[in-house]
């Protein structure tokens, strides 16, 4: 991660929030529909392009894994093994693929992805420049509800915010949004470009992403999934209604400017691209009468200590 700096670059761009679905459990046919959906976006100007959460392989909405307190089937460790087969390791051959799209496209690339590690697998954010270069990852450090079940906890070792010619880039994911604390570490980080992919579809989350876009003083933009229930492949298991026409992630997709104005979107009950213009001097506009982490932090009252040290079950010393 480079030093924390707060220059904000003077120069407007376009930037996209892709709202779609993935191919599911299918990470080579996926990055096939990236390829495709960013190609979109940069034809329409973006130099930023946001994909939503667990874009590859899935987000496995509505799906118990077999599990009850006190018992998991037979049937959901299976269906665990194909989610755990389909995800990716990072760095490899799909991020390798992902790299490719941002360079051919020449912007820089933002995704939610199920990442494997060992036994355990996490939703993770990768971020790409425009030069094609893995730039680096966040976990998200705190599943939500079942999402426990399946996915890992990230540590602090995965809080980055880039420095990039577009601006300070990063990311937190749905309802790490709700972390106050967590949306603090990044603001010290002065991030700008506050990326937010979610799986939450409700007509909530705009507001949230509008108090965040205030809060922070940046510019927030949120990619949802764009799903209906034959988006899903017809043998997974799951609680979703049975009509494949129908709907189980609405979308809600949005841009916000650093005042909480709302640039594009949101846009529901269908797939799209959302874009709009990003003006960095809007940042600066909006830090003159509060900038949370400077001239209205308090810190004699109030402080956050952060943990980045990357955290490892087995550690060994000496020979």
């Amino acid at each position: 991660m480079t030093e924390n700096r707060s220059s904000v670059s003077s120069q407007s761009y376009l930037a996209a929030c892709v709202q779609a679905a993935p191919v599911a459990f299918d990470p080579s046919k996926t990055v096939e529909k990236v390829r495709d959906l960013a190609a979109k976006a940069a034809s329409a100007g973006a130099r930023l392009i946001l994909f939503p959460e667990a874009f590859i392989s899935a987000y496995p909405r509505g799906s118990s894994f077999g599990t009850s307190i006190g018992s998991r089937s037979k049937e959901g460790r299976e269906q665990f093994e194909r989610y755990f087969a389909s995800s990716i390791d990072v760095p490899g051959r799909t991020t390798d693929a992902l790299g490719l799209i941002a360079k051919e496209n020449r912007a820089f690339l933002v995704i939610g992805v199920i990442e494997r590690s060992g036994g355990t697998l996490y939703c993770t954010v990768l971020f790409f420049g425009s030069d094609g270069s893995l730039m680096g990852k966040h976990r998200k450090v705190m599943p939500t509800g079942a999402e426990r079940l399946v996915w890992g906890f990230g540590d602090g070792s995965t809080l980055p915010v880039f420095d990039t010619p577009i601006g300070r880039i990063g990311s937190v994911i749905c309802w790490e949004n709700y972390m106050p604390m967590l949306r603090a570490a990044m603001y010290a980080q002065r991030i700008q470009i506050y990326c937010a992919p979610t799986a939450d579809g409700r007509t909530t989350w705009l507001p949230t992403m509008q108090h965040v876009a205030l809060e922070g003083r940046c510019f927030v933009l949120s990619s949802n999934q764009f799903c209906r229930r034959r988006d899903y492949p017809p043998d997974y298991v799951s609680d979703l209604p049975n009509e494949p026409d129908a709907i189980v992630s609405r979308g809600g997709s949005c841009i916000i400017d650093p005042l909480g104005n709302i640039l594009a979107g949101p846009l529901w009950d269908e797939e799209g691209i959302v874009v709009a213009e990003i003006k960095p001097n809007a940042i600066v506009q909006a830090l003159y009468d509060f900038d949370p982490v400077g001239h209205y932090s308090r810190p004699d009252l109030f402080s956050l200590t952060v943990d980045k040290r990357n955290k490892q079950a087995v550690q060994e010393n000496g020979n």
